[in-house]
């Protein structure tokens, strides 16, 4: 066996060399490097190879004309077998096999199309997607009203911003403009109609009784500052509900979801999410809302981390950058703990964040009712045993006699094993001696 037993994202064998072996080092080029080596078969037998002093003659030159590369290439024995191990480094510029591009994808190679080419090519350019000019932008696509909102909100942490007077002056001292046009960000962050130029730039939100029933939708259009602000006044005014209370003599309107953690998902949704794709979308179920971006988690970054503060590392800096300086998101990597944090606060259920369908999702909880039929049911009581917990929460509480007045039918040993089960389970709790035992929610006191 080889030392090698598997194959993986940096190793591939092969049993002997055909052209088309050229594929798997252009994914490794692309992707980490790696090595390819022949003369070991899948499973890592080694079989060894015959021709080996003319691979050496025209590997080298055979890699070079076709992939554009210079691998490391060395002729070794194992089990008295001649190998060879062709070593690629990763390439800092894309790496093609017959005008199609490969990445390594686990233990396979995988060729890019579509968006993912796009987001390929623009990774191996050095530049961002959002720093990129658009060659037909013009001033006329500045929105002045949200240029002076952001100078406002700006002067708090930089007074320079407000004394500003020329837009285009500010938005060169933001980086913004290069060369007369405005980059990508520029548009997203201050144009009149950024869908004009990206399709995919704004915001969905939708009623859903389920995921197959959905009652009505609305897209959020403008550039990322009025995004965050219609969607809020949005969800506010046509998908939420706002319990209305009393504190002394002022009344107070508190929405299902804490104001503050939507703020901060929906802004961080806007600055984090990856324009080369879908639009954000927001669906309002009965029992939670969920937010889904596309884009993952920056590499190296795990879900948990997002329950603690962490390295900020924003997709788009330029976006992020403006934002910071308008004082609506901090450079700390706390967005995602302050959102925990809020729900928090407000007895909400901690927020749930997923890596699923290409993208990013955070779901928000409504509290739940812990009597619920569906809870209890997760708890795995059986249906005389909710009746008993129902009947309880009802009165406040109960004792053995006059629960064997409500179910004459139950023996009075499988009573007290149910209610046994119910505290043992937290469900119900008991108060005194056992001929005189009381039973109540677990909730009273």
């Amino acid at each position: 066996m080889c030392p090698n037993k598997a194959e993986s994202q940096t190793v591939e064998f092969k049993e002997s060399w055909r052209d088309e072996n050229l594929k798997s080092l252009c994914a490794f080029a692309n992707t980490e490097g790696g090595r390819l080596i022949v003369g070991i078969d899948n499973d890592g037998n080694v079989v060894g190879i015959k021709n080996s002093k003319k691979l050496l003659e025209d590997l080298p030159n055979k890699i070079n004309d076709i992939l554009g590369i210079v691998p490391d290439i060395k002729l070794s024995r194992k089990q008295n077998k001649e190998i060879i191990t062709i070593k690629t480094d990763y390439s800092y510029a894309p790496v093609s096999y017959h005008g199609k591009f490969y990445i390594r994808s686990g233990s396979t190679n995988q060729e890019l199309k579509g968006k993912e080419l796009t987001k390929f090519m623009l990774s191996k350019s050095g530049k961002d997607w959002e720093e990129y000019i658009e060659s037909n932008s013009s001033g006329d696509d500045i929105n002045a009203e949200t240029v002076e909102m952001f100078k406002r909100s700006a002067a708090k942490r930089l007074s320079l911003i407000k004394q500003e007077k020329d837009n285009h002056v500010l938005l060169e001292k933001l980086n913004l403009i290069e060369d007369g046009k405005l980059k990508r960000a520029g548009i997203l962050l201050f144009g009149k109609n950024p869908k004009k130029y990206f399709t995919g730039a704004y915001i969905k939100v939708g009623k859903f009784l389920s995921d197959t029933d959905v009652i009505s939708s609305d897209d959020i259009l403008g550039n990322l500052f009025e995004q965050v602000e219609k969607t809020l006044e949005l969800l506010k005014s046509k998908y939420l509900v706002s319990v209305i209370g009393y504190k002394g003599l002022y009344r107070n309107e508190t929405l299902e979801y804490p104001e503050e953690a939507l703020r901060e998902a929906v802004t961080n949704a806007v600055v984090h999410r990856d324009y080369v794709g879908a639009h954000t979308q927001i669906k309002v179920y009965p029992d939670k809302l969920v937010l889904w971006n596309e884009g993952g988690l920056p590499s190296g970054m795990k879900i948990d981390d997002l329950k603690k503060s962490h390295a900020s590392k924003p997709r788009n800096e330029l976006i992020a950058d403006v934002f910071f300086k308008a004082g609506l998101i901090e450079t700390w990597g706390r967005g995602t703990v302050k959102i925990i944090e809020e729900c928090k606060k407000t007895g909400l259920p901690e927020p749930e964040f997923k890596e699923e369908f290409g993208g990013f999702s955070v779901y928000f909880y409504k509290k739940t009712d812990f009597y619920s039929e569906d809870n209890l049911k997760k708890l795995g009581l059986n249906q005389r045993q909710i009746k008993l917990a129902f009947y309880i929460k009802e009165n406040k509480s109960a004792n053995l006699s006059s629960l064997e007045g409500i179910m004459p039918d139950v023996s009075r040993k499988t009573l007290y094993r149910d209610l046994r089960e119910l505290v043992d389970k937290n469900v119900l709790k008991a108060t005194g001696a056992k001929k005189l035992r009381m039973y109540k929610p677990i909730n009273l006191k």
